[in-house]
């Protein structure tokens, strides 16, 4: 799916339209890649990107699933602690199943967004107070962080990523 550049419109819409561009953007970076290939370590940390797609799902449970919906860690449709385990893909999960699973956290996030104005806020222990504006706006950074990560790894592992 590609999602059009708006330009116009009410602010929800062109930060959630922006949120939705950096998650396909994310997922363009990997998509095609063999699983092996997907899964090269080509720096020293986790970061392959495979792996860059995980966290981001576990990024999108961390901040609407437990944070703005309150659900607990058994109630989130995958991993939500907020460390090193973002990045952890399991041997048999295939690049196929990570993408899948991004698109569901990222649908689930819509989902629990559309409860809250952008204005409406909520204390969290890190961050301070923050509001549903600040958590579309760190959403849309952190993708576009990590698909600058995976367009590095794309070129490093040969071929271009294309939406």
């Amino acid at each position: 799916m590609v999602t059009n550049t708006i330009t116009t419109g009410t602010e929800r819409t062109i930060i959630e339209n922006a949120l939705d561009r950096n998650r396909e953007a994310l997922i363009a970076t990997a998509r095609g890649l063999s699983d092996a290939d997907a899964r090269r370590r080509l720096v020293a940390s986790l970061t392959t990107p495979i792996s860059l797609i995980k966290h981001a799902a576990a990024a999108e449970r961390i901040w609407f699933q437990r944070f703005w919906a309150g659900l607990d860690e058994a109630e989130c449709d995958g991993y939500s602690k907020r460390d090193e385990g973002t990045f952890a893909v399991a041997d048999d999960e295939s690049l196929a199943d990570v993408i899948a699973e991004f698109e569901r956290a990222s649908s689930r996030s819509r989902a629990i967004a559309a409860r809250f104005d952008l204005d409406d806020t909520k204390r969290n222990p890190r961050e301070g107070t923050v509001s549903m504006r600040w958590t579309l706006l760190a959403m849309i950074e952190e993708f576009a962080r990590h698909a600058g990560h995976g367009d590095i790894l794309r070129e490093q592992i040969g071929g271009t990523a294309t939406l």
